[in-house]
Order: structure tokens, then C-alpha cells, then sequence
């Protein structure tokens, strides 16, 4: 199991509503991300520059790659596209995080 973590950029002024779409996460999502072989997701919150920080593992022989071009993904980041800073094919900006340190 990986453990990755990245950075993105919400919008000023989109808080409520980016929490709102990820509380009714869709189902078909949530399942994809499972299927490529993603777990223990989580995003914060950096209120002080609407930055987002996301971690999350991922299985040794995970599909992740294959994300951007599955349809399920492409519908949920048009969804989020008019709140994050994106990708000229609306897929969020994201910085990767170097890992420091870990503690079991």
C-alpha cells in the first residue's frame, strides 16, 4: 500500500458548496476510486487560502492512470470545475506533497 498526498486550489467563496458535493459524493464514484485501487481518502481544508490538501492510499497495483479518462470522472470533475482551479480538460490543478514523516 502507497500513501500519496497533493495540494489544490478551491475558489474563494466555495467552501460551503465543495463541502456540500463531496458529502453527496455520488455512489459510481466512490466505487470507481475503489475499483483502481484507492482507499482512506481524505481532503482538508486550509482556510486561511482555500487551499486543499488530499491524502489517500493506493494499492501496489493500482489503476489510478487510467482516471482521467473514465467517464464517471470526467462527469464529476465538470461538476467541480466551476469551483477549483483546473486543467484545460477541468481537472483540478494538483501539486504533489513530498512525504516528512510518518508514525504508525
Amino acid at each position: 500500500m502507497e500513501q500519496i498526498a497533493f495540494k489544490m486550489q478551491l475558489k474563494a467563496g466555495n467552501v460551503a458548496k465543495y463541502k456540500q458535493r463531496h458529502d453527496a459524493i455520488w455512489p459510481e464514484l466512490v466505487a470507481l476510486l475503489h475499483d483502481v485501487g484507492v482507499s482512506d481518502y481524505s481532503i482538508f481544508l486550509d482556510e486561511t487560502n482555500n487551499a486543499l490538501f488530499a491524502f489517500l492510499r493506493r494499492s501496489d497495483d493500482h489503476r489510478m492512470e487510467g482516471l482521467s479518462q473514465h467517464p464517471v470522472m470526467q462527469r464529476w470533475w465538470t461538476s467541480m470545475a466551476d469551483m477549483m482551479e483546473t486543467d484545460a480538460h477541468l481537472a483540478p490543478l494538483t501539486m504533489p506533497l513530498l512525504p516528512m514523516f510518518h508514525l504508525d
